[in-house]
């Protein structure tokens, strides 16, 4: 059972059956799962996906040479009568989605979709890249989103852009930092620059994402040594600063931080690969479902789901014999830690 209620001045989402359970807060994105019991937590959602990231629009002026979409800035946007209808098929136990856009302004139906997020009680969370910014711009995001965080490609771009959303007040703001051999260098100066920076004195954390063997135009090559992951992990740790990771680098922070006097506390809330059918799933920006965005074109998922015209989201899309299969492989698909491994690729730093 699915439920909204006024708590003070917090707005609650609750769902409560005998295996699944949560508590949303959707004014601070305060989140808590679990399963028979407090102490349980549940494989994977009966009710569908908690969060979905969605691609509203391809198009992108950076030209990364790391990009594994090959985005340019010729890409597609999805229209807001393509995402109503969806959205009006997805479950709604649907807590949060996250916005994948490349220039800001290339989807004039942007706001129009995220305000019909909030007026279902779904908040709408964002990444952008900081470029072709305004006023105009900063406040829609302050007004409507939960959470947006920074890519980080030039230093000053990226931490303006935190400062103009900090400065607004938002609470939830992180930058994004690719965390790959020739990014390495990168990812530890922004840590040092977090310390002194003004412009990053309220900034959330600072969220590495691990880089996946993909693309035609990613040049980029995985981190190949465990020292190095360590040392980015210990540097934050010693100056108290605040990090993330994406689902796909848990196996490799666990390793890093084997034999911290925190290990067992830091274990409880790491969360390994949540997508294919289990929490999460991914949406093009064609309306095609995937299990995560790196799964798309790979393998079985070269197509995806057609979501835009599925009659039924459970049956077609959550159960479907495709995600059955990949979703009882997750399950299965163990390293000696206990973590949940990429059915994709090998994410493993082995050094």
């Amino acid at each position: 059972m699915n439920k909204i209620k006024n708590n003070g001045k917090n707005r609650i989402k609750t769902m409560k059956s005998p295996n699944y359970n949560y508590i949303f807060n959707l004014n601070n994105g305060n989140f808590l799962r679990w399963g028979k019991t407090k102490e349980d937590n549940p494989e994977y959602s009966e009710f569908g996906p908690e969060i979905l990231d969605i691609e509203i629009s391809s198009v992108c002026s950076n030209n990364c040479s790391f990009c594994y979409k090959s985005n340019t800035d010729k890409g597609d946007n999805m229209s807001f009568e393509t995402f109503e209808k969806m959205f009006d098929k997805f479950p709604k136990n649907l807590t949060q989605i996250a916005f994948g856009i490349g220039d800001i302004c290339a989807n004039q139906d942007l706001w129009k979709i995220m305000d019909y997020c909030r007026i279902n009680d779904v908040i709408p969370n964002i990444t952008i890249n900081g470029k072709l910014m305004n006023k105009e711009y900063y406040d829609n995001l302050k007004n409507v989103c939960g959470a947006v965080a920074v890519s980080l490609y030039d230093y000053d771009v990226c931490y303006d852009a935190v400062k103009e959303l900090t400065d607004r007040g938002m609470k939830q703001i992180n930058i994004h930092c690719l965390l790959s051999e020739e990014t390495f260098d990168k990812c530890m100066q922004v840590l040092s620059n977090s310390r002194t920076d003004v412009r990053l004195k309220k900034l959330n954390a600072i969220v590495f994402l691990f880089l996946k063997p993909k693309g035609d135009r990613n040049s980029f090559h995985k981190l190949s040594s465990m020292n190095k992951f360590k040392e980015l992990v210990d540097y934050a740790f010693k100056h108290n600063i605040s990090i993330g990771f994406d689902s796909c680098s848990a196996s490799n922070f666990l390793k890093s931080i084997k034999g911290h006097e925190k290990f067992k506390e830091i274990e409880e809330m790491i969360e390994p690969c949540e997508s294919f059918g289990l929490f999460s799933g991914y949406i093009n920006v064609k309306g095609r479902y995937f299990p995560c965005s790196f799964s798309e074109g790979e393998g079985e998922w070269k197509n995806g789901l057609d979501m835009v015209n599925c009659k039924d989201f459970m049956k077609d899309i959550w159960y479907s014999p495709l995600i059955n299969k990949y979703r009882h492989l997750s399950l299965k698909c163990k390293d000696n830690q206990g973590c949940r491994k990429c059915l994709l690729f090998d994410l493993e730093i082995k050094q």
